[in-house]
């Protein structure tokens, strides 16, 4: 009798656990910021839609296994062996076989109308109020604001953790891995459509606060979108494997009052007027050495070395590329080297950009090479 109780005791165990473990889901839920083990409704509202909808169908079959085990253990129970029981002897029963075909199907219609209704909304790209085409470079993300006027704005936004924090030198920091040089800003309770496309692999770009994670492929642009109904700071990251710095993508929107929103667009534009007027300018060396340092440092640094000594790239010291002709130095700089790590960067940095960082290689870390590149030569050599 021992030996039976105990069998039934490991028996039930199993399924009392998990019930168990379904409730305090159920119980964490209410209290998300305590514990983040459910799922957040985030700040807008289809990311609550689909928390209810979660919510709803987590209660469903909360109430479908609590019933589907209260039933099997009265039966394990009540008709037990040692009680007495002989087993029925019938082997269909036509309004059983009815039931249990009726019932899972008006169960599956009632989680399906409001599981379509909120999918719906998810892909409902209509009326947007403004779209950003968004992107994926390895390891960067690239934001173009297509505004109606026709004056477009446009920049990369990268990693702004220090390789000290990475190579843990130093204590890693609040938002180790989630922040950025240039965040994506979009005003609040406005409905911004984006258009997601990568250069080179498949990236995705994921905010899980703004209810949004998009696939980038290259060759295709995916839509979707949010609507952001309170302001802060929403951090997320490329969700698909893209290579070897595939976490050190961040995004980071900032959702600010269409006020704000209204001044940091106009920077924006006037930091782009700003740019093409350097266009037009010749620079003194020490000039473009300084801001070829800077963009040295955020571009080229990772692969190439603080000193130019390479690691996961070519080293620049001495290089060939570095100390040979100058239109080679910008073909290489420009359009990369295809079958290696080396990207193309004449669409990720300006001419101004390009033209300081050339000359920066070719006169840093002992090539002294004594040249200088102007905007205008960066500008021929794309033309040529």
């Amino acid at each position: 009798m021992l030996l039976k109780a105990n069998r039934l005791f490991k028996l039930a165990l199993g399924p009392v656990l998990m019930l168990l473990s379904l409730a305090s889901a159920g119980a964490l839920a209410a209290g998300s910021k305590v514990n983040q083990v459910n799922m957040s409704p985030g700040v807008t509202d289809v990311g609550q839609n689909i928390y209810d909808l979660h919510m709803l169908i987590f209660w469903i079959c909360v109430i479908i296994g609590a019933l589907v085990f209260g039933v099997m253990f009265y039966s394990i129970y009540y008709h037990r062996k040692s009680r007495g029981v002989t087993p029925a002897t019938f082997h269909e029963s036509t309004k059983v076989e009815i039931a249990w075909t009726v019932v899972p199907f008006l169960i599956l219609i009632g989680m399906a109308v409001p599981a379509t209704s909120t999918l719906l909304e998810i892909y409902d790209f209509d009326d947007a109020e403004m779209d950003i085409l968004i992107t994926g470079y390895q390891w960067k993300w690239k934001y173009e604001y297509l505004n109606a006027d026709g004056e477009n704005v446009s920049f990369f936004s990268n990693l702004r953790t220090p390789q000290s924090e990475v190579y843990n030198t130093e204590a890693k920091g609040e938002h180790y891995l989630l922040e950025v040089d240039e965040p994506v800003v979009i005003p609040v309770d406005t409905k911004v459509r984006f258009l997601v496309t990568a250069n080179d692999v498949i990236h995705s770009w994921w905010v899980p606060e703004l209810a949004v994670k998009k696939d980038a492929i290259p060759g295709f642009i995916n839509e979707t979108w949010t609507k952001a109904t309170v302001e802060g700071v929403y951090r997320g990251q490329c969700a698909e494997l893209c290579g070897k710095d595939h976490g050190f993508m961040p995004v980071v929107v900032n959702v600010v009052s269409k006020e704000e929103y209204a001044d940091w667009m106009a920077v924006k534009k006037s930091e782009a007027a700003e740019i093409r007027e350097l266009m037009a300018q010749t620079f003194t060396m020490d000039e473009l050495m300084a801001r070829g340092k800077a963009v040295y440092e955020r571009n080229c640094l990772a692969c190439h070395g603080a000193n130019g000594e390479g690691g996961v790239g070519t080293a620049i010291a001495g290089s060939a590329i570095a100390t040979g002709e100058v239109g080679g130095h910008l073909e290489v700089g420009i359009n990369g080297v295809p079958g290696t790590a080396m990207q193309a960067f004449g669409g990720q940095i300006n001419d101004v950009e390009m033209a300081a960082v050339i000359t920066y290689q070719r006169n840093a870390f002992g090539n002294n090479m004594g040249d200088m590149i102007q905007p205008i030569d960066v500008y021929n050599h794309k033309r040529g």
